[in-house]
């Protein structure tokens, strides 16, 4: 079960020069996702990292876009992060997405040079959901958001 927001990670944000963010979010759920998203933009926007949005059809081409982004554009991304909702249905659908978008996040942050964040919300019901979005359990796009400043301060340091 999650925890009531980690607190943590909101101490100590770095300010940091010069970083690109690259937004990958999908279109299913999007009344969630925009939630996510205006999380993730607010944190950025007071530390004033650039950053760009892609949209995919769902939670399956994340990897994807990623994957093709860090290979394929000229403007090189500091970090990625991933916004997308998968909710539980009647059938084993949700198992085989939710394995295959975490397999897929885990595999780019293993073969790529930069972090690739995990802000999938995997829920069992749209409450659970709307509890991610600013409610009981914190804001986890602003915490996704969060997350890749600090591991981009962390990547550099390894430079």
């Amino acid at each position: 079960m999650a925890s009531i927001g980690n607190i943590a990670l909101n101490e100590g944000i770095p300010t940091i020069k010069d970083a690109f963010v690259v937004i990958v979010k999908t279109e299913w759920n999007n009344h969630i996702i925009n939630e996510l998203e205006k999380g993730a933009k607010k944190v950025l926007k007071a530390k004033d990292i650039k950053f760009k949005v892609l949209t995919v059809p769902g939670a399956f081409e994340l990897p994807f876009a990623v994957k093709n982004h860090y290979n394929l554009s000229a403007k090189k991304a500091d970090a990625y992060i991933t916004l997308g909702t998968i909710i539980q249905g009647d059938t084993p659908h949700f198992d085989y997405v939710c394995k295959a978008v975490t397999d897929g996040v885990l595999q780019l942050n293993l073969t790529i040079h930069v972090p690739v964040i995990f802000g999938v919300l995997t829920v069992l019901n749209e409450q659970q959901a709307k509890e991610r979005i600013g409610g009981k359990h914190g804001h986890k796009g602003a915490e996704a958001a969060i997350t890749a400043i600090k591991m981009i301060v962390l990547n550099r340091s390894f430079k």
